[in-house]
């Protein structure tokens, strides 16, 4: 799935289809106990997760890499409806939450002007929810710089730790 600008400039978007109610989609996406657990990709850690999860506020993680070199992540947010949609911008950030430029990690990065993040939770008639995020960036470059893949793999932890929450709630 793809979405276009009004210059038409397709966004990367990454969606997945979850077996649980919105509202633990939703609690996993915005508590950090579960964040720590799924934020960055494969063979990545989130030792650090500090959320001011409101309008106005903004959100820093730390995703560890395996050979243990960090990359920070601070995120403002900009509008948030309850159990349906969370509109943010998402920069990389020193251990602060200062906004460094993503060529000192090796990361090619173009933001879309104007564009923020949007992450939808939709509820599904079957009791699944729909989970889309919408980037910031051209799908060009996410698929270029690795951005994509990493979506999709943090995704795929996403979907493990909701899982495991349905699970436990299911008892």
């Amino acid at each position: 799935m793809t979405t276009r600008t009004p210059d038409g400039i397709e966004r990367m978007v990454v969606t997945r289809v979850l077996d649980a109610p919105r509202e633990l989609v939703w609690t996993a996406w915005t508590e950090p106990t579960y964040v720590m657990r799924w934020w960055g990709p494969q063979g990545f850690t989130a030792p650090v997760c500090r959320m001011d999860f409101r309008v106005g506020g903004r959100s820093l993680f730390c995703m560890k890499a395996p050979d243990e070199q960090e990359f920070w992540n601070a995120v403002e947010y900009h509008e948030i409806v309850p159990h349906e949609k969370i509109v943010s911008l998402m920069y990389f950030s020193d251990s602060q939450g200062n906004k460094v430029e993503p060529a000192i990690h090796g990361i090619k990065h173009e933001a879309i002007d104007g564009a923020y993040d949007m992450t939808i939770f939709e509820g599904l008639p079957s009791g699944q929810t729909r989970l889309t995020h919408i980037g910031n960036e051209s799908m060009e470059n996410a698929r270029s710089s690795g951005q994509l893949e990493g979506w999709n793999q943090i995704l795929d932890k996403f979907a493990l730790v909701v899982a495991e929450l349905a699970q436990a709630n299911a008892r």
